[in-house]
């Protein structure tokens, strides 16, 4: 039976939307590239699939992922070495779509990235006085992710952490919703002319729900014309 962590979700074009990167950096992280003499493996896959399809834990994976690159020009080459570190350690294949690198694997972790060459600047972990501490963006991502039995199970794409807008494998196909209501169906509806009270009544949501998937479609579709 496949795990919520292997089904598949989206397409490539439909995961970068949401994640809000540029596909073919997408595509590099899952799939790796062909040079003119060398070929870079991929970040977030262990081996090339051929695939333009995106599993659960590959888009919460990429979440991690831009989240780190947004705050830290990352080394490529250092923080594939990390990933791949992590999956050995933890003998799991989605190591950041795990909560225990993030919360009681610290320490491995740590080793990790220093064996892989994370510079200081890098790192998930840091060291604070005695302890091991989540870097700005670590936990910026952690924050973002609701866990199950250590699993990822739900991602907030809005980077505001008021909104209730969440991001569910099992729900409405993994399209950002709020209380099951996709954001997307909300704003077409405001497309179509209806006002803010009236789409809450329509579907017996609060009015400010309706506020947070309006503000949430419109800073995509903004992100999505600047790209």
């Amino acid at each position: 039976m496949t795990s919520v962590l292997d089904r598949e979700m989206y397409s490539e074009a439909e995961a970068a939307r949401l994640l809000r990167v540029r596909q073919s950096t997408l595509h590099y992280w899952l799939e790796g590239s062909q040079g003119h003499r060398k070929t870079y493996k991929p970040i977030l896959r262990d081996t090339p699939r051929g695939t333009r399809t995106v599993s659960w834990a590959e888009f919460v994976e990429a979440g991690f992922l831009r989240e780190y690159r947004r705050t830290h020009n990352v080394p490529m080459a250092e923080l594939r070495k990390f990933i791949e570190l992590l999956r050995e350690t933890f003998g799991v294949p989605y190591p950041l779509a795990d909560r225990r690198p993030f919360v009681s694997g610290k320490s491995l972790v740590f080793d990790a990235q220093t064996a892989a060459g994370l510079g200081v600047d890098f790192w998930m972990v840091t060291v604070a006085g005695d302890q091991l501490l989540l870097t700005t963006p670590a936990d910026a991502f952690c924050r973002r992710v609701e866990w199950d039995d250590n699993v990822a199970v739900r991602y907030s794409p809005d980077a505001n952490p008021e909104s209730p807008v969440r991001v569910q494998p099992d729900v409405r196909f993994g399209k950002p919703s709020i209380k099951g209501v996709s954001t997307e169906v909300i704003s077409e509806q405001h497309d179509a002319g209806e006002d803010t009270r009236t789409i809450a009544e329509m579907y017996a949501l609060d009015v400010s729900d309706v506020s947070w998937a309006l503000a949430y479609e419109f800073s995509v579709r903004a992100t999505t014309r600047a790209a």
